[in-house]
């Protein structure tokens, strides 16, 4: 199934260059020999991002690799500016961060609904020779050229804007809960890796509530290290308020699984562990009361946790709860 979240592009850059100011002299039938009055050049086309709610990935951009703004027009006599170029303006969604592709330097990010911010700045328009006037050069035959345009590649990168992320080996079940509990469709396998790119879900809540979930890829051990396809997931965790552990209830031991996927995220950003963390042990259609209360002993105690089952649709209710609250505290 071929997707259509794409997360990543490359484009080239170019900006527009500026308008060369004028070299001109007032001439009229009344004026002979009249002072200098050329205009100045128009400032060359920008490329901007702009921030848009709408769109949740860069999939219009990838095949666009090359972005040119016009350059802005010469001035001429008479005073007049030459026309500024016309900015380029790249519509781009909310959790874009734009970086130098030579140097991977972070730029800036968009964080909000019709925010601008130049990627690639037009050249200035020069000065034209009315500019350079003074008591002791009252004829200038010179003017400023426009400055040029800047060619630069630049990478942008998505980070989903999600209120809960979940995280989890493949096969924990992220899939088939994001798939109960919200009207998201993702493709769901018992093999690992069936999701590759991640999910976004709007889960309902009471009294017409909502918030976002996504189902970001499974993480295997070393995925801070590239492994799998570890990095351009973790990316995404970075954004979400809230994680949501996932493990099977079959899972040798919880408390082992839980501190190496703990440990994961450690690796690729330490600051991912001071987010709020809840604990789902799911497949827990397949236990009975007695087993529920056993295994809890071995659930670890420093978050909240809860058993669910999303094919039984078992403690989906209470998981709802729980995140709510969380979310809101």
């Amino acid at each position: 199934m071929p997707s259509n979240f794409v997360d990543f592009v490359k484009i080239c850059c170019r900006s527009g260059a500026g308008g060369a100011g004028a070299v001109h002299f007032h001439r009229d039938k009344n004026t002979a020999k009249g002072g200098p009055d050329g205009g100045d050049g128009g400032r060359g086309g920008h490329i901007i991002l702009k921030g848009n709610k709408q769109l949740w990935t860069l999939l219009h951009l990838k095949y666009r690799k090359h972005v040119i703004a016009e350059p802005g027009q010469n001035g001429s006599g008479a005073m007049k500016t030459g026309h500024e170029g016309k900015d380029e303006i790249l519509d781009v969604p909310i959790g874009t961060i734009a970086k130098d592709a030579e140097t991977d330097e972070f730029l800036f990010e968009i964080t909000e609904e019709g925010q601008e911010v130049i990627l690639a700045g037009g050249g200035r328009g020069g000065k034209g020779n009315n500019f350079f006037k003074s008591a002791t050069l009252q004829t200038p035959r010179f003017a400023q050229p426009g400055e040029p345009g800047v060619e630069e590649w630049k990478i942008l990168e998505l980070k989903l804007l999600a209120d809960v992320g979940l995280v989890g080996f493949p096969n924990a079940g992220k899939s088939t809960l994001l798939s109960v509990v919200s009207a998201a469709k993702p493709e769901i396998a018992d093999y690992p890796f069936t999701t590759l790119v991640p999910n976004l879900g709007m889960v309902s809540y009471r009294d017409g509530k909502s918030f976002v979930m996504a189902d970001i890829p499974g993480i295997i051990e070393g995925a801070h290290t590239g492994k799998g396809l570890g990095l351009r997931f973790l990316r995404h965790i970075e954004r979400n308020s809230i994680l949501l552990f996932m493990i099977p209830c079959d899972s040798k031991n919880i408390r082992e699984e839980y501190s190496i996927l703990l440990n994961e995220l450690k690796q690729f950003n330490p600051e991912l562990l001071d987010k709020a963390r809840v604990l789902a042990i799911t497949k827990a259609d397949m236990l009975d009361k007695e087993l529920i209360e056993e295994m809890k002993k071995e659930v670890p105690e420093e978050l909240p946790s809860i058993f669910i089952s999303s094919v039984a649709q078992q403690g989906i209710g209470e998981l709802k709860d729980l995140l709510w609250k969380e979310l809101n505290k």
